[in-house]
């Protein structure tokens, strides 16, 4: 009887969705499931260095564009007509890979084109309430209801958060409304807890959508090269390996495995990134302290940034206006997230579920 195959199609806006694929990856493999990763860009580089030895595919998605100079709110709204025309062809394609494949079940994170009628489909999202800048606000609930007819394309939803009030994404993971088809379970984190001596300063992740990507990492290394910190700037970078240290007390790395940034956030003091879902998980994980500066107009970092100022756990400066000094000290005042046990219980008992299911058929 051959292995059940698992087709897992992360997102490719940013790294966030492919890295809280890694959990659920190592999982169904544990379960002795034969797992094909769909993904692309550099989702599909980080993916194809932490699973060397798994099937790898191309599965083009639905880009969004962005100027030096654009915002990304507008960028989404411009440019959603070819977004809903991505759904369906995303749709189209994922049935040629799942015939070609021989897939018995998929899992994708945030691909809304990504089910099947023909297969077991489950859909991972953290996102069911989409936070809107304040004029636009009235048309939130008309989102959630597009996003909640969207999920019940899916067999299932998973949401990677926490069903009670200690949750991290707050309004974004517990809409008024829930999708009838839905199940929480628990944070989902690729990093290990290991103990180490603080002997790097600051670190810096960068992540997210370019050009705001490549703007973040110039802001951040030009004031960088103003102090004496040691700093380490982790680029986000995965098209090739490349380290390079760029003055006596700066190095830069392109990309890392789950091994090798568990470790350097360990040896770390501070920690600077986007206030991505899948980044507060990991450093709510590993209880670090960090400075979030959200990509412009994106509400859904800006929402989690402000939350997590309110809650006194980190802080939080805008881009255009970020000031390192400023930042270093406005974080003695925080208390820093206070480490997390994840209890992988509810995932372990989705994916058993999952494959009991598709093992009937």
């Amino acid at each position: 009887m051959r292995k059940k195959r698992i087709l897992v199609a992360p997102l490719d806006w940013g790294l966030g969705h492919a890295t809280r694929c890694i959990p659920i990856i190592n999982e169904l493999l544990r379960h002795n499931v034969d797992v094909i990763i769909a993904a692309d860009h550099r989702p599909f580089d980080l993916l194809k260095k932490e699973f060397p030895t798994l099937e790898h595919v191309r599965f083009p998605g639905y880009s969004v564009h962005y100027d030096r100079e654009d915002n990304v709110l507008q960028s989404i709204i411009r440019q959603m007509p070819a977004i809903v025309r991505g759904f369906h062809t995303e749709h189209h394609y994922l049935e040629q890979i799942i015939k070609r494949y021989q897939i018995d079940a998929v899992i994708s994170d945030s691909r809304f084109g990504a089910y099947s009628s023909d297969v077991y489909s489950v859909f991972l999202i953290h996102q069911l309430h989409i936070v809107l800048p304040p004029p636009f606000r009235w048309f939130e609930h008309i989102l959630q209801y597009m996003v909640r007819k969207r999920c019940h394309n899916f067999h299932e939803v998973w949401i990677p958060d926490i069903a009670g009030t200690q949750n991290l994404a707050g309004i974004l993971s517990h809409p008024s409304v829930l999708p009838k088809n839905s199940f929480y379970i628990g944070p989902l984190t690729r990093l290990k807890k290991i103990a180490s001596a603080k002997s790097v300063d600051i670190l810096v992740i960068l992540s997210g959508p370019e050009p705001q990507r490549t703007v973040f990492e110039e802001i951040l290394l030009r004031q960088l090269r103003q102090t004496s910190y040691i700093a380490v700037i982790v680029r986000g970078k995965t098209e090739h390996n490349m380290t390079a240290k760029v003055t006596p007390t700066i190095s830069m790395i392109n990309s890392l495995d789950s091994n090798e940034l568990s470790q350097l956030i360990a040896s770390s003091k501070i920690i600077i990134s986007r206030p991505g879902y899948s980044t507060i998980m990991d450093l709510s994980f590993l209880g670090a302290k960090a400075i979030f500066v959200p990509t412009p107009q994106q509400t859904e970092q800006e929402y989690l940034a402000m939350e997590l100022m309110k809650k006194n756990i980190a802080y939080s400066e805008a881009q255009h206006n970020f000031n390192l000094e400023r930042a270093l000290l406005k974080l003695n005042e925080c208390t820093g997230f206070q480490s997390m046990e994840y209890d992988s219980t509810v995932l372990q008992q989705r994916i058993d579920s999952l494959l009991h299911t598709i093992g009937k058929s």
